[in-house]
């Protein structure tokens, strides 16, 4: 069996911890598991969640975001994690259930907007730069953003992971990414989160 090291980083949320196994964990998109349910697509997730004291699960492109129960502390949680994480890369293991990857993002909720046909440059010039300019910058803190819709200059974003929840997202919103898309996209008034 080959050597593995699991290197750690905080995130700005402070639950939340992320894990870099040093290959990587998913070779397109990103998955974002809330409960135990969700979880049950993935062996990983599933057993992170049977330790009783994880209530999040974020899989990036070479990275696993792990949020702990309010109250808990990472001393005891993380060597717990990192025995998981290991097994689970040292075996190979697959990474979903076979009959349960379905790894789309939902689509928009009934309450969310539709993107209106006359505003197709705009979206195009909206996700454009989220995804070069904020989705890296908020993968570094263990996350992901996802697109959810714009209309009458409100741009509305779902924040997943390490991001989802984190004290600072509605700062990395308004402050950020809302600056950002204003400066870039002129029809833009507001981004909102989703």
């Amino acid at each position: 069996m080959a050597f593995m090291l699991i290197e750690t980083e905080t995130t700005p949320n402070p639950a939340t911890l992320k894990f870099l196994p040093g290959r990587i964990v998913m070779e397109s998109g990103t998955r974002d598991f809330a409960d135990p349910e969700e979880a049950a697509a993935s062996p990983l997730a599933e057993a992170l969640f049977s330790l009783g004291d994880v209530v999040g699960v974020f899989f990036g492109r070479e990275f696993i975001s792990v949020t702990a129960a309010p109250g808990v502390a990472w001393g005891g949680l993380k060597p717990d994690v990192l025995s998981i994480l290991l097994d689970h890369f040292s075996a190979e293991m697959p990474l979903f259930h076979p009959a349960q990857a379905g790894f789309s993002v939902p689509s928009a909720d009934a309450e969310l907007p539709l993107d209106a046909p006359e505003d197709a440059e705009i979206v195009e010039q909206i996700k454009e730069l989220i995804e070069t300019r904020v989705r890296p910058a908020v993968a570094n803190d263990g996350g992901d953003i996802v697109y959810r819709g714009f209309q009458g200059g409100v741009v509305y974003l779902q924040m997943q992971g390490a991001c989802s929840g984190c004290p600072s997202s509605t700062a990395t919103l308004k402050n950020g990414i809302e600056q950002l898309l204003k400066h870039y996209v002129p029809e833009v008034s507001e981004v909102r989160a989703a």
